[in-house]
């Protein structure tokens, strides 16, 4: 009998060698390559095995819907991104950065859960009963129906949930609890996959929703194996920067709903408070016009939000112009520099210091806020002020034209509701009309009839 060939692979990405490697040639992972000859070997002595009740395959059409239906968690914004609620025997998996606000998040689904007669058990990986007990009493969050232990071991974990019997599984983090069954420690990629696939294994079968914290690596995804994305039905990704109080729940991947709406939280000293209408954040409209602001409606998923984009230019003292950005993206201000001296003639642009920065720490990154970036730097440089009941939006091309974006009926519904009056978009056609007409919103008519420089 021929001896089989070692086939190795690696179980992040699945890259396959004849030879053992200590790292992957495809992901550049670590300790991820391994044999699979003797799996591949066990998988063709296999037999097909009996199947009766309620394992037989039915038609689709006979199965109930009823036991997949969302049940809300009491936070209106998780529950937008979810899909409506927690799903049972779902499995949720929340990523963010160290100290963004993942546990008191959950946290707080716990309390809203375990106050609606729910039975909760939130284990904590990372801190100790205390520690938790102490988030909680600041935040609010004591409820008789909360159950809490400290554990890192799998199996005392399965053994807690089959002790209290709760109705929802927090388990933070699952990088931090290792299985026996596997080599290695916490956090490895086996380590994470077998602990996964115990919890998911476990959810299916009692119809009992998990919720996971994942932590992240430096370049922003989440750490352990890719596999364990696949596994989950949900992957929520929490961001937030530390200088803001501002936080963003958005779904990756969901089964049960879409993946384009957007949570807004915001931390506070008494723990993290739900932001259902963000548009007072990224405004601070004083009863003065000011040169060099400019508002624009920027989009989160399919959520609408007014920003206001200020910017600064002065006179530069040093042999090369300074370009400071806040928010935006700095190659981006570049262009419309570039655009805004050839095209509208701001002779002297390009010599200047300008600094651009968004209000309420919000980074704008998409090409609607072209117009309204350009029209806050004409407005300095003019000294000219924009009338505060207007709104811009629209890409800006090298040519000078303004281009037409997405989700402009949205746009507009969004800045007719806040009282925006005035709009320029693509409907302006040059970038030179759309200067043009922002200036003259903020000045009166005789001026707007002296004023010919545009």
């Amino acid at each position: 009998m021929a001896r089989p060939v070692s086939n190795f692979r690696c179980t992040e990405c699945g890259w396959t060698t004849l030879k053992w490697a200590g790292r992957c040639g495809e992901c550049q992972q670590w300790g991820t390559v391994v044999d699979m000859t003797e799996k591949a070997s066990l998988a063709r002595a296999l037999k097909p095995a009996s199947v009766s009740g309620d394992g037989i395959a039915r038609p689709i059409t006979h199965v109930d819907t009823n036991a997949v239906s969302h049940w809300p968690t009491g936070i209106d914004e998780f529950d937008r991104v979810l899909g409506g609620g927690i799903v049972p025997g779902s499995v949720i998996l929340l990523s963010g950065e160290p100290g963004v606000g993942k546990s008191t998040l959950l946290l707080e689904v716990a309390s809203k859960a375990a106050a609606a007669k729910s039975r909760v058990l939130y284990v904590s990986a990372e801190e100790s009963v205390s520690q938790v007990r102490l988030r909680a009493e600041r935040t609010g969050a004591l409820q008789p129906e909360l159950f809490i232990a400290a554990e890192t071991d799998l199996a005392t974990i399965l053994g807690q949930i089959d002790a209290v019997k709760p109705n929802l599984v927090i388990v933070d983090s699952v990088q931090t609890v290792a299985s026996s069954l596997s080599d290695g420690l916490a956090g490895m990629p086996s380590q994470v996959r077998e602990v996964a696939s115990t919890l998911i294994r476990v959810a299916k079968d009692r119809n009992l929703p998990i919720l996971l914290v994942g932590h992240v690596t430096k370049d922003g995804s989440i750490a352990g194996p890719r596999v364990l994305e696949h596994l989950v039905d949900v992957v929520c990704q929490f961001e937030g920067d530390r200088q803001t109080s501002l936080r963003f729940v958005r779904a990756l991947k969901n089964r049960f709903g879409s993946t384009d709406e957007v949570g807004c939280f915001e931390m506070t000293g008494d723990g993290i408070a739900e932001v259902p209408d963000p548009s007072g954040l990224f405004l601070s409209r004083g009863n003065t016009a000011v040169s060099g602001t400019c508002v624009t409606v920027a989009l989160e998923g399919r959520r609408a939000m007014p920003v206001e984009v200020q910017a600064l230019v002065i006179k530069t003292q040093a042999p090369n112009p300074r370009r400071v950005t806040n928010g935006v993206d700095s190659s981006r201000v570049a262009m419309l520099l570039a655009v805004l001296e050839r095209r509208v003639n701001l002779t002297g642009l390009g010599a200047m210091d300008v600094y651009v920065s968004t209000v309420g720490g919000i980074r704008l990154t998409e090409p609607a806020a072209d117009l309204a970036i350009a029209l806050a730097i004409a407005s300095a440089f003019r000294d000219r002020p924009i009338a505060q009941n207007t709104v811009a939006f629209g890409e800006i091309s090298l040519a000078g034209e303004v281009r037409p974006v997405s989700a402009s009926k949205l746009r507009t519904a969004e800045a007719g509701r806040l009282g925006f009056t005035t709009r320029i978009d693509a409907e302006a056609g040059s970038i030179g009309t759309a200067v043009a007409a922002a200036i003259a919103t903020g000045i009166s008519p005789r001026e707007a009839e002296l004023d010919r420089s545009f």
